[in-house]
C-alpha cells in the first residue's frame, strides 16, 4: 500500500509516498527558514502562505515516483566535485567541477590536520556539531562568472590558522589536540565548504530552470549540506525540492551501478565484456 504523507507543522514543508510503511519512495522538503530568520523566529502568517504556495508542487514531485527533469545533480565525493545537467535519463551536461582538491577530499584532509580519524569527512561533522561556525573567518572561493569549485585555498586557510595557534607544528603532522580548539575550527571548515556547494549549486539549478537538486557522492552523507541545500533553495515561489540518498546509498555501492545498468539496459545499450579499465572516463560525450 502506498501512502502520502505530508508536513506542515512549522517553517518546512514536506510531501513523501512511502510503501507499507517502511519503504520511502520519495521525500521532498521545502524549508522556509531562510524567510523567518530576520524576524528571529517563524512568522506564522507568512508560514502559512508559504505552505500553500509550496504543497502542491511537491505533491506533484513526491507523488509522481520519477524524476522531474531538469535536474541540477552536485556529485560531491572525495575524487569529485561537479555540477551536471541532467536533461533526461542518459542526458548530462557538465557545467562545472573542482579545479583542484575534490570537496571530500578537503574534508579528509582538514580531519587528519585536526588529529580525527580516517575517514575525516564524518569526524569533522561530528566534531563540529559542538563548535562555533564563526569563530574563524575562513575565505570562500566562488570563482565568478563559471560553476567551477576551489578548496586548496580553505584547505591551506586551515592549516594557516593552526600554524598560528601551535607554532612549533611541522608540515605533515598533526596538531595536539590538546592545544587546538578542535570543534571551532571544523565547524568554521565545514560553514565554508558547505555555503560554496550549496549557493553555487541553487544559482545553477535556477539557471537552467531546474525542477529539482540532486545530492550524490560520499558528501552528500553531511546533514549540514542537506539542511542547507534544502534551506537555500525553497522558501521562494520558484523553490526547487532537493533529493539526498539514505546514508547507505551515499557512498560506493553496487545498488547505483544496478540503476545506472537498468536505464542503459532499457535505452537499447549493449556493452561487450571486453572492455577495459578507464580511470578518467567521462560522464558526458
Amino acid at each position: 500500500m502506498l501512502i502520502l504523507g505530508i508536513e506542515t507543522s512549522c517553517d518546512e514543508t514536506s510531501a513523501a509516498v512511502v510503501r507499507d510503511g517502511k519503504e520511502i519512495l520519495s521525500n521532498v522538503i521545502s524549508s522556509q527558514a531562510d524567510l523567518h530568520a530576520k524576524y528571529g523566529g517563524v512568522f506564522p502568517e507568512m508560514a502559512s502562505r508559504m505552505h500553500i504556495e509550496a504543497i502542491h508542487p511537491l505533491q506533484l514531485i513526491a507523488g509522481a515516483e520519477a524524476i522531474q527533469f531538469p535536474v541540477m545533480c552536485l556529485i560531491v565525493s572525495g575524487g569529485h566535485t561537479e555540477l551536471v545537467l541532467m536533461n533526461e535519463q542518459l542526458k548530462y551536461q557538465r557545467l562545472g567541477g573542482t579545479v583542484d582538491d575534490a570537496a571530500g577530499e578537503a574534508f579528509d584532509k582538514v580531519g587528519r590536520m585536526l588529529g580525527l580519524p580516517y575517514p575525516g569527512g564524518p569526524h569533522v561533522e561530528r566534531v563540529a556539531k559542538d563548535g562555533n561556525a564563526n569563530a574563524f573567518n575562513f575565505p570562500r572561493s566562488w570563482l565568478e562568472g563559471t560553476n567551477d569549485f576551489s578548496f586548496s585555498g580553505l584547505k591551506t586557510a586551515v592549516l594557516r590558522e593552526l600554524k598560528k595557534l601551535v607554532p612549533t607544528l611541522r608540515a605533515g603532522e598533526d596538531a595536539p589536540p590538546a592545544a587546538t580548539p578542535t570543534a571551532d575550527l571544523a565547524a568554521s571548515f565545514q560553514a565554508a565548504a558547505v555555503e560554496v556547494l550549496t549557493v553555487k549549486t541553487v544559482n545553477a539549478a535556477r539557471e537552467h530552470n531546474a525542477k529539482e537538486i540532486f545530492i550524490a557522492g560520499g558528501v552528500s552523507a553531511n546533514k549540514v549540506l542537506q539542511s542547507e541545500m534544502s534551506r537555500r533553495s525553497g522558501g521562494t515561489p520558484n523553490c526547487v525540492a532537493v533529493r539526498f540518498p539514505p546514508l547507505i546509498l551515499c557512498t560506493d555501492n553496487a545498488a547505483m551501478i544496478a540503476a545506472a545498468g537498468y536505464q542503459r539496459f532499457i535505452a537499447g545499450q549493449r556493452d561487450s565484456l571486453d572492455m577495459d579499465v578507464k580511470p578518467n572516463w567521462k560522464l558526458t560525450t
